[in-house]
């Protein structure tokens, strides 16, 4: 599937500020045998008086810019072409629970992708026995890696209700699994908590989802919106799985992967710093829009 993708992000500030400097991840990855970027530009404005792009530690092409003129504004805007490849459904041959520590203890790469570095805590994510008693539930004994991911994809799904006005960027796992309401970002959390409070490493995917308008209904510009869901690492034969807790789907061709993380905060599409007081408001408009 071919896809032509927008986005717009936009800063409007109560107070203009007076210097910022920001790092941006929002371009689309280059995957082998599953994802290719075809093109793609960032236009950022006010224009930046500097500017530098490096890869960091999980591969992700990043830009650090810098401000020095007072702005009320920050916009900014990404275009992409990207060729998203159907995947076969491979047979399930990861391991039994119990045997999954042994197949993670003989992974001795430290490289960004090994299942070490997606197993423990990490910045916005510690244990919670809540979470832990919720994953249990759905480990028994005689399922594999991948049919207990399976399972709490499907079980998170019936359990909680997507609610935008439920949660906010920094709401913590715990606080929306006892709401059992939230968002994508908020879903995915709770899954990576739960599979990694019974040994399985899970990571956070950010990225795009092609969506479809109900039947009669055009598609309304700018009505996407970026999206996340989690990786899991099903043993040496399976490797990494991807599923998608808010839809209870596998990743598929509708799928268009921006960024690989232990948490949002190793994917966040743009964060910075500013010189400034007051409050500031924020929009946000996607489009993804099929090709062929």
């Amino acid at each position: 599937m071919l896809y032509d993708l927008s986005l717009h992000m936009g800063y409007i500030y109560d107070v203009p500020a007076s210097g910022a400097r920001h790092v941006m991840r929002l371009m689309p990855l280059s995957l082998t045998n599953r994802q290719r970027l075809v093109a793609g530009s960032i236009a950022i404005s006010p224009t930046p008086d500097e500017q530098s792009h490096f890869v960091d530690f999980f591969h992700h092409p990043t830009t650090s810019f810098l401000l020095r003129a007072p702005h009320e504004t920050l916009d900014i805007r990404m275009q992409a072409r990207v060729q998203v490849e159907s995947q076969p459904i491979a047979a399930d041959f990861s391991p039994l629970l119990a045997d999954l520590p042994e197949e993670v203890a003989g992974i001795w790469s430290l490289a960004p992708d090994s299942p070490h570095h997606f197993l423990g805590d990490s910045p916005r994510l510690t244990q919670a026995r809540d979470i832990a008693d919720y994953a249990r539930n759905c480990a028994m004994p005689d399922l594999t890696a991948l049919q207990i991911a399976h399972a709490l994809c499907t079980r998170i799904n019936k359990d909680f209700t997507y609610d935008p006005d439920a949660t906010t960027v920094d709401t913590t796992p715990v606080e929306a699994f006892r709401l059992k309401r939230g968002v994508c970002q908020d879903f995915t959390h709770i899954m990576i908590l739960a599979l990694r409070s019974l040994g399985i490493p899970a990571g956070y995917v950010s990225g795009f989802l092609r969506t479809i308008p109900p039947p009669g209904k055009e598609r309304l510009e700018g009505a996407d919106a970026m999206h996340a869901w989690v990786r899991i690492w099903c043993g040496e034969t399976n490797g990494w799985i991807e599923l998608d807790p808010t839809n209870d789907i596998p990743a598929g061709t509708d799928h268009i992967v921006v960024a690989y993380g232990r948490d949002y905060s190793d994917v966040v599409p743009v964060i910075g710093v500013l010189k400034s007081y007051g409050g500031q408001r924020a929009v946000q408009a996607v489009d993804v829009i099929p090709l062929k």
